[in-house]
């Protein structure tokens, strides 16, 4: 890579760097998709080899959200892009997780591909190029979004992302010290909608969704690890989206000093939510949401042959539910759109706090806990809140886009305060 000199607009020599060569570039995106932020997906590293094949080619004025709508996704040519918005979605999420990638140290001094929030066309930077070699942690930094693309955290390929965050968690555990700091800076942002929970006596429980997932379980010979051994057992499977959730939620608790215990659905009575705040997570799969949520506004509904799931409105009893999951579309395509609902309220057969992190489908579940744990989010949240008066009662209903199974952006459709 080379430098040259050019004057700037008030007559001043400023260095440039010239683009990356094309085979630098072609090596740095095939090492970013080998990672687990991509390799688990087959639309995203598409959609980045295609952008950055036709910018090295000089086509970068035709990477338009239509034309990429048309040749990566399929969609008609006079598809309406306002009301399918797979491109942005799309785009949104491979900002993330190349930001991610870059954030690890073992990549911070790699040439950089980058998706400018708000165009389509990839950027190519030498690290040294950039002030910003050390990316911040999407988790705790708002990015800029483009058009209609609210902000988020990252999220890599499922069961890495899962891995890193448990290590987080456990990192956490181990650096009091870290804790302290992060909390002094960051419970203000978060604590709005989590205060009353901070504040609360005694441990939260988190009630988990659990299923009995396996009859056997397959376990590998000490001496020789090639060699599979299958034992009768029933074991209680943790949904892994579910989880995510779970992670994000501990997280905060374990920085902000909050102790709480874990419960599956199947192990948690009522006694148990009695005793003090609650989280639960999941619907479908966890009886306690149904429950608490059912005299809500917004809560639950399906059909007998568990094909059609949604999200009822009870102000509008006759009115067919706008928020529903079509069963055969989502096994068949993977693509399709996702609902939850997220509250916070005290319920009257507890006479306690609890909290709902609930989606239809498993990405509404994750997208749900997200939501609730992202600074962004949260002052969305608590501006809504004010302006309906600070109520103490609050409950969002929140839809995402899933593409391969990976959830995007949670967006609000309805919020109701009490």
């Amino acid at each position: 890579m080379g430098r040259r000199m050019r004057d700037d607009w008030a007559g001043q020599s400023q260095t440039v760097l010239d683009q990356p060569a094309p085979d630098a570039i072609r090596e740095q995106l095939n090492s970013l998709l080998a990672s687990p932020f991509f390799s688990h997906s087959k639309r995203f590293p598409h959609f980045l080899r295609f952008v950055v094949e036709h910018t090295l080619a000089g086509d970068a004025d035709n990477i338009k959200e239509r034309t990429l709508g048309i040749e990566i996704f399929g969609r008609d040519a006079a598809y309406d892009t306002a009301s399918d918005p797979i491109v942005r979605v799309t785009a949104a999420e491979i900002r993330k997780r190349v930001a991610q990638y870059y954030q690890d140290p073992l990549h911070r001094d790699e040439l950089r591909i980058s998706l400018p929030p708000g165009s389509y066309v990839p950027r190519f930077q030498d690290p040294c190029e950039s002030p910003e070699a050390v990316v911040p942690d999407p988790a705790l930094v708002t990015e800029e979004p483009a058009a209609a693309e609210a902000p988020h955290e990252a999220r890599p390929g499922r069961r890495s992302w899962l891995l890193m965050a448990v290590c987080g968690v456990v990192g956490a555990l181990l650096s009091a010290g870290g804790i302290l700091l992060w909390q002094q800076s960051h419970r203000a942002t978060l604590s709005p909608f989590w205060q009353p929970v901070f504040s609360s006596d005694g441990p939260v429980l988190i009630c988990l969704a659990d299923q009995l997932g396996y009859s056997g379980i397959t376990l590998r010979n000490a001496a020789e690890p090639t060699q599979l051994v299958v034992l009768n057992d029933h074991l209680t499977a943790v949904i892994i989206d579910d989880l995510s959730a779970i992670v994000k939620v501990a997280g905060i608790f374990q920085r902000n000093g909050k102790p709480y215990v874990l419960k599956g659905e199947g192990a948690t009575n009522l006694a148990d939510l009695r005793a003090g705040p609650s989280v639960i997570i999941g619907a479908f799969d966890n009886a306690w949401a149904l429950r608490l949520t059912n005299p809500l506004r917004y809560h639950f509904g399906n059909d007998e042959g568990m094909r059609h799931l949604w999200i009822v409105d009870s102000t509008h009893p006759g009115q067919s539910p706008q928020w529903i999951v079509d069963r055969s579309v989502q096994m068949a395509t993977n693509d399709y759109r996702d609902y939850a609902i997220v509250a916070r309220f005290t319920d009257p057969t507890t006479g306690n706090l609890a909290v709902v992190l609930a989606g239809i489908g498993r990405g509404g579940t994750e997208v749900a806990g997200e939501f609730l744990t992202n600074a962004g989010d949260l002052a969305q949240l608590q501006k809504m809140a004010h302006n309906a008066g600070d109520k103490k009662n609050m409950e969002v209903v929140l839809s995402t886009h899933i593409i391969d199974g990976d959830p995007g952006s949670p967006k609000v459709e309805a919020a109701y305060f009490w």
